[in-house]
């Protein structure tokens, strides 16, 4: 079993379709308006921005999240919590052994929250992972 697509709120699709294309950088998929469905393809994962869908916590991978939160800060986009480790990976569990998993969290168009992360070289020492 795999998870094919994740449904997220957007209150307006136009407008949440033009951030999530920005900030994914690719076009949507498809758009079905009416209903009023917009469907970006995130590496075989389906993303279904839809009005009558449920807020979701989202998290996505980007290569440095701390240049991510630098260029959305560049372009207005607010910030929740600026990038910080969260945990550093020792064991390969739940990531690759001698990283550290950095996150921020920042708003989309909608008002949903967004967590962003980067698996990058370790810097020091172990962060306690209840600090997530």
């Amino acid at each position: 079993m795999r998870l094919i697509q994740v449904a997220q709120h957007a209150g307006d699709l136009e407008r949440a379709a033009g951030f999530y294309s920005e900030l994914l950088a690719v076009q949507p998929t498809a758009v079905f308006d009416p209903p009023g469905l917009v469907f970006f393809d995130l590496d075989g994962l389906r993303l279904l921005l839809e009005r009558e869908a449920p807020r979701a916590l989202l998290y996505l991978e980007v290569p440095d999240v701390r240049r991510s939160v630098a260029e959305l800060k560049g372009r207005g986009v607010e910030v929740l919590a600026d990038a910080h480790i969260i945990f550093s990976h020792s064991d390969g569990l739940l990531g690759p052994a001698g990283t550290d998993e950095w996150m921020a969290f920042i708003r989309d168009s909608e008002g949903n929250t967004l967590g962003l992360v980067s698996q990058l070289p370790a810097q020091g020492a172990a962060q306690d992972p209840e600090r997530t």
